[in-house]
């Protein structure tokens, strides 16, 4: 074969980047490197993926079924010239294309290996999203046209190439040196005192037991003799010709499963056991757990993308515990952080009092070791800093409402005047005892509700359902319209429209 691409279940030299790695041509006479200068192709549709270089072109050598005097050929010339970005050469920009198309767009890490020349994933990416999707012809590149040689005429070939060559050059070094100070301080002989997870050969790259570690059998007596292939009666191979080659293309699938599972474990890093085991040992059961449901998605990622997405989840996680936390608090009638940490801190005591407290009787079948309460989640050091003393935003109400900064009324904008309360009715005194949800609304509603002695919930109810209807009408209503909503008495049904267009949520439609 004259073409020869890195397989997609190769293991990456780097965790985050590429190697020199790339599609490759050989020679299929001479097996000679021919990536980098000029190479002959053969043009006929019999010899597919045929190349030669220049010398054994010239001798007229040729193998397989390539026949140098009948078959057509073509001339191919690496184009290392600038074209779309004055860094990236046209053999680049083809090798980016048909790497997004083999291996799917945003597979970055595998495009890179495609184009190689030590390209990192991200350099990849960030180049295809300014030169393809931020163009002003897109799809098309701004330097679309064939006409546009103005990076070429700009960069000469010579300069381009040795520019490119430096490039690969320092890389190439960075990747030496960094895998050079990476390297164990204990010999990699493969004998169990140097490596930590059993069976692992650190010499040979291999397992004592591999995965599917009999698919050898199948094919270790199999000979392929030279009077085997095709028929030349009926043009086919022959039935045991086709049946090796059926159990052959078996036999690889299992070699190819099996480099994709090793390729997990040496780009995660899982041989490295017992550091795994104490980061792991850090971790809150809710954690252990979480990560344990995201391992099958390691297959398909980096170890840097993997870890970024795990920490990402954990993050949400303990998000969503604090917040938990908090609401309970607030359940409880608790206002103030310090109190919730006392509030813990007894309920951890309660409850470890009520676990010890059954005593020779929890292992009795009478039912009463399942009726206990499962434990607690385990608070993780995160979830305990999103609720300190040290918190940057405070929940009091100098903050505002539910927290938030109220910004400063400006002098230009008309001050509102305050809200008149309905003669002989006397004002309701509300608080959390004895109106629920009265802390979801703001002072000026909490003053609303009093004066108007309506409780906190069936003013959010009516609130709900009038915005909802001036939604339908572009914000605008009626004093009527308004009143019938509410279904309460038509003075306060007015002076909930009047509220409502004081604080801007509704215009009125009889003004309007």
């Amino acid at each position: 074969m004259g073409l020869i691409s890195k397989a997609k279940s190769a293991a990456r030299s780097a965790d985050s980047g590429s190697s020199g790695g790339g599609v490759k041509y050989i020679c299929n006479v001479c097996s000679n490197d021919i990536t980098s200068t000029v190479r002959i192709r053969c043009a006929s549709k019999e010899c597919p993926d045929y190349d030669l270089c220049v010398t054994c072109f010239a001798q007229g050598q040729s193998n397989l079924h390539h026949d140098p005097r009948t078959h057509p050929y073509q001339v191919i010339e690496p184009h290392s010239i600038p074209i779309f970005d004055e860094g990236w050469g046209a053999d680049e920009e083809l090798l980016l294309l048909e790497g997004a198309e083999q291996y799917g767009l945003g597979s970055w890490a595998d495009i890179s290996d495609h184009i190689g020349g030590y390209r990192e994933k991200d350099e990849v990416r960030d180049h295809y999203i300014n030169t393809y999707i931020n163009s002003s012809k897109f799809p098309l590149p701004e330097r679309a046209s064939p006409d546009d040689t103005s990076l070429s005429d700009n960069i000469p070939r010579e300069q381009f190439q040795a520019r490119k060559k430096r490039r690969i050059d320092d890389r190439k070094q960075a990747v030496a040196d960094s895998t050079t100070s990476a390297l164990p301080a204990k010999p990699t002989s493969s004998v169990p005192s140097c490596h930590e997870v059993q069976g692992f050969m650190p010499g040979r790259l291999e397992f004592e037991t591999e995965y599917f570690n009999e698919a050898e059998e199948a094919v270790q007596h199999m000979v392929f003799s030279p009077d085997e292939g095709i028929n030349p009666a009926t043009g086919n191979f022959d039935p045991e010709t086709d049946l090796k080659i059926v159990v052959m293309g078996i036999y690889n699938d299992r070699l190819t499963a099996r480099t994709d599972r090793k390729r997990v474990i040496f780009n995660h890093k899982l041989l490295e056991y017992r550091k795994n085991a104490a980061i792991d040992k850090k971790r809150t059961k809710e954690q252990r757990d979480l990560h344990h449901k995201l391992k099958p998605f390691a297959r398909i990622m980096s170890h840097p993308d993997w870890v970024t997405f795990t920490d990402d989840l954990e993050k949400e996680q303990n998000l969503r515990q604090a917040i938990a936390q908090l609401q309970e608090w607030r359940r409880m009638r608790i206002s103030t952080l310090a109190a919730g940490e006392k509030f813990e801190v007894e309920k951890a005591t309660r409850m470890a009092r009520q676990a010890g407290g059954y005593g020779a009787f929890d292992r009795l079948s009478n039912g009463i070791r399942s009726s206990k309460n499962p434990p607690p989640p385990e608070i993780a050091p995160a979830v305990t800093d999103y609720t300190t003393k040290d918190l940057p935003v405070r929940l009091t109400p100098a903050n505002g409402v539910n927290g938030m900064q109220t910004p400063p009324a400006s002098e230009s904008s008309p001050k509102r005047q305050p809200l008149q309360a309905i003669p002989n009715l006397s004002p309701a005194k509300w608080d959390e005892e004895n109106a629920p949800d009265l802390q979801l609304l703001s002072p000026e509603e909490r003053d609303l509700c009093s004066k108007l002695r309506l409780q906190p919930k069936p003013y959010l109810a009516i609130k709900n359902e009038v915005l909802r209807e001036a939604m339908k009408a572009d914000g605008k209503l009626k004093k009527k319209n308004v009143r019938e909503i509410s279904k309460i008495d038509t003075t306060k049904g007015g002076r909930l429209f009047e509220f409502f267009c004081d604080q801007g949520w509704l215009i009125n439609a009889a003004k309007a």
